[in-house]
């Protein structure tokens, strides 16, 4: 067993833009030990095509970007979060300009005045103008590869990669560092530290179908929770309509640019379905567009359904949606010819652990920045492109914070841990279990708590979920662990605490739409979930 490399360091747990963007800051004032899950440039951000919402045309204001975050969040985001989001924008994109980030530059399209700001600026679902700073369609990732190239050249940051957090470790009412299992060795390290940052990102893979990548498993949140954090609108999972749907790319979203151009929804014989649904048809907003390919899927018993735009000519095709053309093509798929098979994904996690405007959480010491939060930015549904925003700005509080502490001294050295106590456990007789419990947690969220719901599909995911964690706290307590069963563990607390929530919401609203009760409910409110109480 080792310890951390400097108990005097700050242990920040996830490598995307949150967790590098504040390792770096820190790192200018005190050391930073890293630990990323995969390698360093493998996170959620990588996978973020469109761009970063902020106020920076002089024609546009903080109030309108404010106005429209209220509108998106249906009525349940914090005003105070939102306005502290929106008005640290600018600045935060300007740090990522300083720091190289690629952004697309101006050009004149009669939309954008290029004398007022030099970069381009698009304009995305929800939002009333051009706000949205991007590096084409490649956001993510070119600010992954920005930040993390600064950070490996950083003295003061040590970057573990390949390390699975395991637990958080607090004593005496705080938290002092963390159990991780480091997958070369197959040994746990005990890293101590003066304050802990959970970067870990979204849940996505507690459903079948996801954009995001093989990561997103809710490790923070599940650690959070059982540190006795609290966590608030777990409900909230928001859905993207069209993900590609073929048994080698299960993270592939298809623009909705497509439909935007003409692309038309299909049943398997054919026949459209959104005009019965929406007066917009393939044009209405994207929770409408999932929840009918959602329900065609389940009158029709298919897996998924086709989105085709062959019928427009194959150059318009090709010089519209390159990349989609290039990935589909390279899967036997001719878009020119045929349509796309797509399916609903998750795509984005709106609740998380409870914060506030420092991104404290409940358990002193402990931070929580980037999706893995819940801040109150996005209330019942987050608007477009104000994730990557998000995570700067409570980067950037954390740091803030933090840096307060260390210069008064109020951050303690943490006291002598003990090791990782795996004596009593033995190895695995089989991994089936791991592999067949992964799989049926994952189908039963998407069949019974996904676009879609009813009490009596919730109340049956409840219980074969609470069955599933009874299994894998049984081999937990007996079994050596690797990165599958912690991951499978994490999965199935955080699916049930979305179901609990779901159950909890006697409403619709938002991401969360359940057919028992199709309306809106006045003064409507987060739900917050209390470990060992888990409702407020």
């Amino acid at each position: 067993m080792l310890k951390s490399h400097n108990p005097n360091s700050v242990l920040i747990i996830g490598s995307g833009i949150a967790g590098l963007s504040l390792a770096l800051k820190l790192a200018e004032h005190v050391s930073v030990t890293l630990l990323a899950k995969r390698g360093l440039l493998e996170s959620n951000t990588r996978y973020a095509q469109g761009g970063i919402a902020a106020v920076l045309d002089p024609n546009d204001s903080i109030e309108q970007h404010v106005q429209d975050t209220l509108i998106a969040g249906d009525g349940l985001c914090d005003e105070t979060a939102v306005r502290f989001t929106a008005q640290s924008g600018k600045h935060m994109i300007q740090e990522l300009i300083n720091l190289s980030v690629p952004f697309t530059p101006c050009n004149i399209d009669n939309e954008q005045d290029c004398a007022l700001f030099p970069f381009h600026l698009t304009r995305e679902g929800g939002h009333s103008h051009r706000r949205i700073i991007h590096a084409a369609d490649h956001t993510g990732q070119s600010v992954q590869i920005s930040l993390a190239l600064k950070a490996r050249q950083h003295p003061n940051i040590v970057i573990l990669e390949h390390y699975t957090a395991v637990d958080l470790i607090h004593v005496n009412g705080r938290c002092v560092g963390a159990y991780a299992l480091n997958q070369a060795s197959d040994e746990f390290t005990t890293f101590a530290a003066r304050a802990v940052v959970l970067a870990t990102g979204g849940a996505g893979k507690v459903y079948l179908y996801t954009s995001n990548p093989d990561l997103a498993t809710g490790d923070g949140i599940a650690m959070a929770w059982r540190a006795g954090c609290r966590v608030a609108n777990m409900e909230f999972m928001q859905f993207h309509p069209t993900v590609l749907f073929h048994p080698s790319e299960r993270a592939f979203l298809v623009s909705e640019a497509v439909r935007g151009e003409g692309g038309l929804l299909k049943r398997p014989d054919g026949t459209r379905f959104m005009p019965d649904y929406d007066a917009r048809e393939e044009l209405a907003p994207r929770d409408i567009v999932a929840r009918a390919i959602d329900s065609e899927m389940k009158k029709l018993g298919c897996d998924h359904m086709w989105l085709d735009i062959s019928h427009k000519p194959a150059d318009f095709i090709t010089s519209h949606f390159p990349t989609i053309y290039k990935r589909c093509f390279a899967l036997g798929i001719d878009i020119t010819k045929e349509p796309i098979p797509v399916v609903p994904a998750a795509h984005y996690t709106c609740g998380g652990v409870m914060t506030d405007l420092n991104a404290k959480t409940d358990l002193p010491n402990l931070y929580a920045i980037g999706e893995v939060a819940y801040t109150g930015l996005h209330g019942a549904n987050r608007l477009a492109s104000n994730s990557l925003l998000e995570a700067l700005v409570f980067a950037d509080a954390a740091y803030h914070d933090i840096l307060q502490q260390i210069k008064t001294d109020t951050l303690l050295m943490p006291p002598a841990l003990p090791d990782w106590d795996d004596s009593q456990v033995r190895p695995s007789p089989e991994q089936i279990m791991i592999a067949h419990d992964w799989d049926e947690l994952r189908r039963v969220m998407w069949d019974y708590v996904g676009i879609v719901r009813t009490e009596k599909r919730l109340n049956r995911a409840l219980k074969r979920t609470l069955v599933i964690r009874e299994e894998i706290e049984e081999f937990y307590a007996h079994y050596e662990l690797n990165t599958d069963f912690i991951e499978l563990r994490n999965l199935a607390l955080i699916s049930e605490l979305i179901i609990r929530s779901a159950l909890a919401r006697k409403e619709s609203r938002g991401l969360h739409y359940i057919a028992d009760y199709p309306n809106k409910q006045q003064d409507s409110q987060p739900t917050v979930m209390i470990p060992n109480n888990y409702m407020k």
